[in-house]
């Protein structure tokens, strides 16, 4: 892992500033990229933010052309499915 971005880095999640850094995973570090294609649903990128007072990982749904970047929310109990938190500048 790599050493956290400068302080003072801001992103939004769901309308709320919050602290960000970057923390690169090995196979970024060496240059490398998650999938051949470069397409996926959830591609972990190299940015981390702290929402609710836990650093967690922002990932990347992209096909096409474009791309969505989200942290995934907390389990829901009754159907198992976690709710997407959309991340931007």
């Amino acid at each position: 892992m790599s050493a956290p971005s400068p302080e003072g880095r801001t992103l939004d999640v769901g309308g709320v500033r919050v602290s960000a850094r970057t923390s690169l995973l090995w196979w970024q570090a060496q240059g490398l990229q998650y999938t051949a294609s470069g397409y996926g649903r959830r591609i972990p990128t190299s940015t981390m933010v702290e929402v609710d007072g836990r650093w967690r990982r922002v990932y990347c749904c992209c096909y096409g052309n474009a791309g969505t970047c989200y942290i995934d929310g907390p389990r829901d109990p009754a159907t198992g499915e976690r709710p997407w938190r959309i991340v931007t500048d």
